[in-house]
């Protein structure tokens, strides 16, 4: 891992670097298929899966037979876990629910905020070399929750043209309507355009690689929302003499072993903890199945050392990471004061392993520096909230005078007729 001791503040853009391409590298090859699945549908997204999936499929649907076969396949041991991590996601979320919120803001004038379901929400969850099952977790809890009526599901094929039998089993489990066996930049514009095989959504949801997250930058050009922008995973633990040094390892190889392209950051006003780490980071690596990708990840990772919690505390806010791990004796401060991160986790015993898995929160979060504005995925995300207003005689007589004055002074006067008529009427 790259070592770096006080860096300049005016570097530290430089040294927070993500090693990630940008939307316009990819945007040409996105664009290109977007039209392609505009034009031709299922027969692109076949296109597609052959090139990239290495298989050729007639039905790109999962069969009712293949959903039934794959619960055949999932261990008791690992169906008891994926419905423990359940039952503490849903709680967790649906405690997130609120109520109707109304007022009366002037005499009979009414006004209230509801929340409605999104209708039709799609779900990318990603598989390749690691099939991730628990994001349909975090993704279907919270959206049949928030009483989302259409939850289509998109997941790339294995060589055999199957998914992941834990795949197909957690959508089920979750209520998942529609399954489909299609990734990568095709899916998220078959979710974008609909296609005969893929219904059109309202919102789509999900990690991916670069070329996912751009793919859903770019559906936001064509009228459907996103989640937030998020790509390859990262992690910024921030440790001093109280954290335990193999279990810091630990935690950023848990997302070094993501994805070549993910990044993992400590950040520590100790230097025997950085060195401490280091040594552990390699010795554990060396017994990880995902190694290669784990060291290429490594590569690209940084082991920071600041003289105080100020600085500290600053470049972490610079930095914004997604998830994020505080192992230290002041504890409070770095709680306190933190102002761009994803999801935190506090403690020598809080790993980020269990956010991901089954604590209850959401994994879904932001990258990229992009938690300076975004928030994770939680219950609201699948919702609208709506206004409504009720407005009496006597309302209309309270508020229509400053109504009439505001729309003459700005030339609308067929907004001062609207309210003009009316108290007229009253007269």
């Amino acid at each position: 891992m790259n070592k770096i001791y006080n860096p300049e503040r005016a570097g530290w853009k430089e040294v927070l670097r993500r090693p990630t391409q940008t939307v316009a590298d990819i945007e040409g090859l996105v664009d290109g298929i977007f039209k392609e699945v505009a034009s031709n549908g299922d027969e692109t997204l076949r296109k597609y899966t052959a090139q990239f999936d290495k298989v050729s499929l007639d039905n790109l649907l999962v069969s009712e037979a293949e959903v039934e076969e794959a619960k055949t396949l999932v261990s008791e041991e690992l169906k008891a876990a994926i419905q423990l991590a359940k039952s503490n996601i849903e709680v967790f979320h649906t405690a997130q629910k609120t109520d109707r919120v109304k007022i009366e803001t002037a005499k009979g004038v009414s006004c209230w905020q509801e929340k409605r379901p999104i209708q039709k929400v799609g779900l990318y969850i990603p598989g390749g070399t690691a099939p991730l099952f628990s994001t349909i977790l975090m993704l279907a809890v919270p959206a049949a929750i928030a009483g989302c009526s259409e939850i289509v599901l998109c997941s790339p094929p294995d060589k055999e043209g199957k998914l992941n039998p834990a795949i197909l089993y957690t959508a089920d489990l979750c209520g998942v309507t529609k399954i489909v066996k299609v990734g990568g930049i095709q899916a998220i514009a078959g979710m974008t355009f609909g296609t005969d095989t893929i219904p059109q959504v309202y919102k789509i949801f999900g990690p991916g690689n670069q070329y996912v997250t751009v793919a859903k930058q770019i559906a936001t050009k064509h009228g459907v929302a996103i989640d937030m922008p998020a790509g390859p995973s990262e992690l910024l633990v921030v440790a001093d003499d109280s954290a335990n040094a193999a279990f810091v390892a630990s935690d950023l190889l848990s997302q070094a072993e993501h994805g070549v392209d993910s990044q993992v950051i400590l950040v520590s006003t100790s230097k025997e903890m950085i060195d401490a780490v280091e040594k552990e980071v390699a010795v554990q690596l060396e017994d990880l199945p995902r190694k290669e990708i784990a060291k290429q990840a490594i590569a690209n990772s940084k082991l920071i050392y600041v003289d105080n919690d100020q600085d500290a505390i600053d470049l972490i806010n610079e930095y914004g990471p997604e998830h994020y791990i505080v192992c230290v004796e002041n504890e409070d401060f770095y709680i306190d004061n933190t102002q761009n991160a994803g999801s935190v986790f506090i403690g020598n015993y809080t790993p980020e392993s269990a956010g991901d898995y089954a604590s209850g929160t959401n994994h879904t979060l932001p990258t990229n520096g992009y938690a300076k504005q975004y928030s994770g995925v939680n219950l609201d995300s699948f919702m609208k909230s709506m206004t409504f207003q009720k407005i009496t005689k006597e309302g209309i007589q309270t508020i229509g005078n400053a109504i009439e004055l505001m729309a003459e002074a700005e030339g609308l006067e067929a907004h001062k007729n609207a309210v003009t008529l009316r108290l007229n009427s009253l007269k």
